[in-house]
């Protein structure tokens, strides 16, 4: 039997979130062809795609429309997309299959596990974290995806002039982001503090709605030395 107290803190819940019939159609259906499964090896991202282009990583696409839409709006640039809940890899894949993207990815694996273990070194054109769990009570920022390790290790997979972008509605933790990231010898920010939101960032519903309410969100966007 494992010892509990050796199990690694996890940066998500895998929440019992209904599955609908078509994610999970697409799931059965479309993960054997666009997805990637997790092995404890590198993997040879222009061999994955089949081509030589930018890759970018997106950690935690949710539901998959922001990830679909950029992706639909670069057809040159190759996105490998990580995320653990099923309903949003069901969600993404429909959206692959319904626009006919060939640029798209998916592993449904633990992020942090992915980076150490199946991205080389200085592989990275880009990366996307697009709203991460904030876990707002204090007891549980220890589980918060981006800390100073989490940066590094980030940092170790980007190619020089690579850029990491952070979008987040939690000030505390857009704070904590900005300060991990300033941390990190590696990178440098591109604004002074944080960031406007780059246009090639497409704003959500759930944003939209945020900010009718008086709600804020903070982007961060670094770029690799």
């Amino acid at each position: 039997m494992s010892d509990p107290a050796r199990r690694p803190i996890r940066s998500y819940v895998l929440r019992q979130g209904r599955t609908t019939a078509a994610q999970a159609r697409a799931h059965r259906e479309l993960l054997p062809v666009w997805g990637i499964p997790f092995r404890p090896a590198a993997i040879d991202l222009d061999r994955a795609f089949g081509r030589a282009a930018s890759k970018v990583l997106e950690i935690g696409f949710g539901m998959g429309d922001t990830t679909a839409e950029i992706a639909a709006a670069n057809p040159a640039i190759d996105y490998l997309c990580v995320e653990v809940h099923t309903p949003g890899v069901g969600s993404l894949l429909n959206r692959i299959g319904a626009l006919g993207l060939r640029n798209v990815r998916v592993i449904q694996h633990d992020a942090v596990e992915v980076l150490e273990r199946m991205i080389p070194p200085a592989a990275l054109d880009g990366v996307h974290l697009f709203f991460p769990d904030p876990w707002p009570k204090k007891r549980h920022h220890k589980r918060r995806l981006i800390q100073p390790a989490f940066v590094a290790l980030l940092a170790a997979r980007m190619k020089p002039g690579a850029y990491v972008h952070v979008a987040t509605d939690w000030e505390d933790y857009a704070q904590q982001i900005l300060e991990a990231f300033a941390r990190e010898p590696e990178l440098v920010n591109t604004a002074d503090g944080f960031a406007p939101r780059p246009e090639t960032r497409p704003e959500t519903k759930f944003e939209r709605r945020g900010v009718a309410l008086g709600h804020r969100v903070w982007d961060v966007v670094f770029r690799k030395r």
